[in-house]
């Protein structure tokens, strides 16, 4: 699966040199990959899918819940080699992206991303998720906690919070903390991924 057949079947339109961007990631993830081992994922082709398709699939539901006519703030927490956040800020420039990272390498390797890629709309926080006091529009996690943990560390953050999971998590939503639920679910298709996917938005009651 390609990039090129990939954003095709997400029926995503990206604005011009995005899918440049996307691929020029790609190069530096693998390069700093094999010195700072920053995901398990190594082949080109599965960093495609895993990663980049992975993060884009999101697009279309974060769209809906972005007010329009004004500047969209997404906070990515946990966002390890940048994802979803940096993917998302070459797809969706008109958005403000924060990336929070608490392991430096990781975070170095982002703004290493970031210089390189020219993205301007993005800023990288190392540290602590409790430790960040800005306000966001909603907040995305991928692969990062539990809902109930992920409400504890980022719930401060926005009364929207997205979380990126595998199969549906019915477990964790029932063990969801007083004061919060899930507010709409989404079974998510990735291209070239026979894994599943789903997309979760937690609101507070």
């Amino acid at each position: 699966m390609t990039l090129t057949e990939g954003i095709a079947k997400l029926g995503l339109t990206l604005p011009s040199g995005a899918e440049d961007r996307l691929a020029a990631y790609l190069v530096l993830l693998a390069k700093w990959n094999k010195v700072y081992n920053l995901t398990s994922v190594s082949s080109p082709d599965e960093m495609v899918t895993h990663h980049l398709l992975d993060s884009l699939v999101v697009l279309p539901m974060l769209e809906k819940s972005a007010l329009a006519g004004r500047h969209f703030s997404l906070a990515d927490v946990g966002s390890g080699a940048g994802l979803p956040g940096l993917v998302l800020a070459i797809a969706r420039p008109e958005w403000t992206i924060t990336s929070v990272e608490a392991i430096e390498k990781k975070a170095a390797f982002q703004r290493q991303v970031k210089i390189e890629l020219g993205l301007t709309n993005v800023s990288i926080h190392c540290g602590r998720i409790e430790a960040l006091e800005s306000r966001f529009d909603a907040v995305i996690a991928r692969a990062f906690a539990s809902l109930a943990d992920f409400v504890g560390y980022a719930g401060h953050l926005s009364d929207c919070l997205w979380a990126m999971k595998g199969g549906y998590p019915a477990d964790e939503i029932a063990a969801l903390p007083a004061g919060w639920h899930v507010t709409a679910s989404h079974e998510l298709h990735v291209p070239g991924l026979k894994a599943e996917r789903c997309l979760l938005q937690l609101g507070r009651n």
